[in-house]
């Protein structure tokens, strides 16, 4: 089977159902195309957190936005996912995704996500011991920074990649 733009839609033994029809998840192994795309509300919230504060966002712009994100959400993991089941393993963890994505040619995301990962595995670590050492009290947690630089470089590095583009 091939979705509509002639990707092909087997992997590891999921079948996608794009025509909106018949199947449900599970019962027949199709995943129902809602059910493979994010949600097109958060997709048009990212939009809008780039644009100026006056700047619309059709629907069309959505709903194009959500295929391609979905889709290279499931093409990256499917390679992570290819990796892990090379080497025996069930669980894609996020040096898998870094790897796949250095791998698909994505190298600035990599590097990005890469350090992203190590501040973020730093930060549960010592989220970890202050809770078992009893310095945080109970529903005071500390929320982490990281996904907002995150966010601040993986745009800068979408723009360095188009600055070099032309």
């Amino acid at each position: 089977m091939t979705d509509k733009i002639g990707i092909d839609s087997y992997r590891e033994g999921k079948k996608y159902d794009f025509g909106g029809g018949g199947g449900v998840s599970g019962e027949d192994g199709f995943i129902k195309e809602q059910e493979r795309l994010l949600p097109i509300a958060n997709v048009g919230r990212i939009m809008k957190q780039i644009l100026p504060p006056n700047a619309k966002v059709s629907k069309e712009a959505k709903e194009t936005m959500q295929e391609c994100v979905s889709e290279f959400i499931s093409f990256v993991t499917g390679e992570a996912s290819d990796k892990c089941h090379r080497e025996k393993r069930k669980t894609v963890n996020g040096d898998d995704i870094c790897w796949a994505l250095a791998t698909l040619g994505f190298d600035n995301y990599a590097e990005q996500l890469k350090r992203y990962l190590q501040r973020y595995r730093e930060q549960e670590g010592e989220r970890a011991n202050q809770h078992s050492a009893g310095n945080v009290p109970e529903g005071k947690e500390e929320t982490s920074s990281y996904r907002g630089e995150l966010h601040s470089s993986l745009s800068l590095g979408r723009f360095e990649r188009c600055k070099s583009i032309w």
